[in-house]
């Protein structure tokens, strides 16, 4: 009920902006009554006719032939307002399928930075894959098959027992309970199966994936077969669950067989001995004949619906499941856009922890000034990436605050503050596109010669040229047919072409040689210009011309300055600095 609560809304929206949509709906309802009608109706022209044919019961009115015509226009008409609701329908469902998909869509790139490093792509793909196909089906079936069946059976039943005898209708209602009642029993319980049968597949599609992300892993250690092995693990659990679903299948359509050829088969006895009797002609046979397929072949769909409709119920559910995730970091209502007059940062008595037992930061405090270039330094995991983490929005402080000119970034719109912030992280992932498609990423709607110059500042531009296809050149997924050097170029070329008041350096050059890394320094320290420049670094040769330095250690600030005074002080700056330059001069 959660499942068809969520989907109705999209079948019958409020505002006049979709009224069109409840027009489409209520013509496609009165098209199936109309069809259901005339169906009911079919067989008695059916009937006549053979009694015609027989002579037994002659038609003055429209003879044999006209009520053969009949019977087939009848027929004709019912299929064709079937076809008729079903092409008028087409674009509600498509209208609902495309609206879904997108929520969810949007609902994902909502979700916080903590949700999104625990999730498996490869299972969330697939739940989505599943969910988005279900809708449509579920829109469909739900509306044109389950509510006519129900009328259409009752019709029938009405008919029977008015032409001919109670005992008809009761035989035809305890054949269509008995049906419902075991269709029902068993597709609930094959509903267990189909969810293990879908977590064994989610489990197998993750694996597979996430092996063929890390196709260069797996080759360094040689690890192919290994990798083999596990999805083969994970696919024999999908080949068990999915034997046990087809096995719970067959028996199913066996027993739903048997119920309904063993209705049919009394009431045509009943028929027959009728006709025997002399109280029925040979086209009572017939039609009663007719009535039980027409009952037959709609419940055989029944069991058919009913169990996709729970397996996508089940399917559906997986979505909206994903959908009532929380999201953990979200605007305050009617926030304003963040207003940048200088691009000042402040972090004031800043506390955070991934985890409430394990605190990263422990009241840090730092004041970067409008256009000025500041660099975090400090051993590993004493939480320099995570003020960028911090500063960007992915998750919000437990303490203290974040102001940007005075603004708290908690105060203000997502949207604005990322367009006012500018990220070259460490590791630059691309999209499975071309060069020009990476690096106008930067900005929506930049022109050639704005993304050429972009590529200059980055010192990519030559590189890009010597390429058989230049700028339109294929990245390769995640962008690995670049080197680590050309993709972090790429990455440094779209966020120059952003062009923000705040840029955030996270170990920019980490993945560039030595003499490229000198010529990326000077781009970036151009780019820096006019701009308030925090940097997250090393290698601490690659900010000694920074503003400032602050230095922290265990979540704390432990110093403070520019480079020459941090290394006359003689403290853990100097410490860091001297082993860093005994390092390279034993590596040289």
């Amino acid at each position: 009920m959660r499942t068809i609560r969520r989907v109705w809304p999209y079948i019958w929206p409020e505002g006049e902006k979709f009224s069109w949509v409840r027009r489409r709906v209520v013509i496609a309802m009165a098209l199936l009554i109309a069809s259901k009608l005339i169906a009911v109706v079919t067989p008695i022209f059916y009937k006549r006719a053979v009694d015609a044919l027989s002579g037994e019961v002659p038609d003055l009115a429209l003879g044999a032939v006209g009520l053969t015509l009949a019977y087939g226009m009848t027929r004709i008409a019912t299929v064709g307002f079937a076809q008729m609701r079903d092409g008028i329908f087409a674009r509600v469902g498509q209208r609902a399928l495309r609206s879904l998909a997108l929520e969810t869509f949007q609902h994902i790139h909502r979700l916080s930075m903590r949700y999104h490093i625990t999730r498996k792509t490869g299972g969330l793909s697939r739940i989505i894959e599943r969910g988005v196909k279900g809708v449509e089906f579920l829109l469909r079936f739900l509306l044109f098959s389950i509510g006519p069946l129900a009328l259409e059976l009752v019709l029938v039943g009405v008919v029977l027992a008015w032409l001919f005898d109670i005992w008809y209708l009761v035989v035809v209602a305890v054949v269509v309970g008995l049906y419902i009642w075991f269709t029902f029993k068993v597709t609930e319980w094959r509903v267990k199966l189909r969810r293990q049968m879908n977590e064994q597949d989610t489990d197998a599609n993750q694996k597979a994936i996430d092996s063929l992300l890390n196709f260069e892993t797996v080759k360094y250690f040689g690890a192919e077969a290994r990798e083999a092995a596990r999805y083969d693990r994970a696919m024999e659990g999908y080949q068990s669950a999915a034997i046990k679903t087809a096995t719970s299948l067959a028996w199913l359509n066996f027993g739903q067989s048997f119920i309904i050829t063993t209705g049919l088969i009394i009431v045509m006895v009943m028929a027959a001995v009728g006709v025997q009797n002399g109280a029925l002609t040979v086209g009572d046979f017939v039609m009663v004949n007719a009535y039980m397929i027409q009952i037959t072949m709609p419940l055989n769909f029944l069991g058919t619906v009913y169990r996709e409709i729970r397996q996508a119920l089940v399917d559906m559910a997986e979505m909206f499941d994903l959908l009532e995730q929380p999201e953990e970091v979200s605007d305050k209502p009617d926030a304003p856009a963040l207003a940048v007059r200088g691009g000042a940062v402040n972090l004031e008595n800043v506390t955070f922890g991934y985890d409430p037992a394990r605190p990263i930061l422990k009241g840090v405090s730092v004041n970067v000034a409008a256009g000025e270039s500041v660099a975090l330094v400090g051993p590993s995991g004493s939480g320099k990436s995570t003020i960028g983490r911090l500063l960007f929005r992915f998750y919000d402080v437990t303490g203290g605050a974040v102001k940007i000119d005075g603004q708290d970034v908690r105060d203000v719109t997502q949207v604005s503050l990322h367009q006012s912030i500018g990220v070259v992280p460490q590791d630059t992932v691309l999209f499975n596109d071309t060069i020009r498609y990476n690096i106008a990423y930067g900005r929506d709607g930049a022109s050639q010669d704005e993304i050429v110059a972009a590529a200059k500042a980055a010192q990519i531009h030559d590189f890009i040229l010597s390429l058989p296809e230049g700028y339109d050149t294929a990245v390769g997924e995640r962008g690995l047919k670049l080197s680590g050097g050309e993709k972090q170029r790429v990455g440094i070329a779209r966020t120059l072409l952003k062009n923000p008041p705040i840029l955030l350096l996270d170990e920019a050059t980490s993945a560039l040689d030595t003499e490229t890394e000198a010529s990326i320094q000077e781009a970036l320290k151009r780019a820096g210009e006019g701009r308030t420049v925090l940097t997250i670094a090393h290698r601490l040769s690659t900010i000694a011309d920074a503003d400032r330095i602050v230095v922290l250690e265990n979540g704390l600030v432990v110093e403070e300055g520019t480079h020459d005074a941090l290394l006359e002080r003689g403290g853990r700056y100097a410490t860091l600095w001297y082993r860093q330059q005994a390092e390279d001069a034993e590596a040289a």
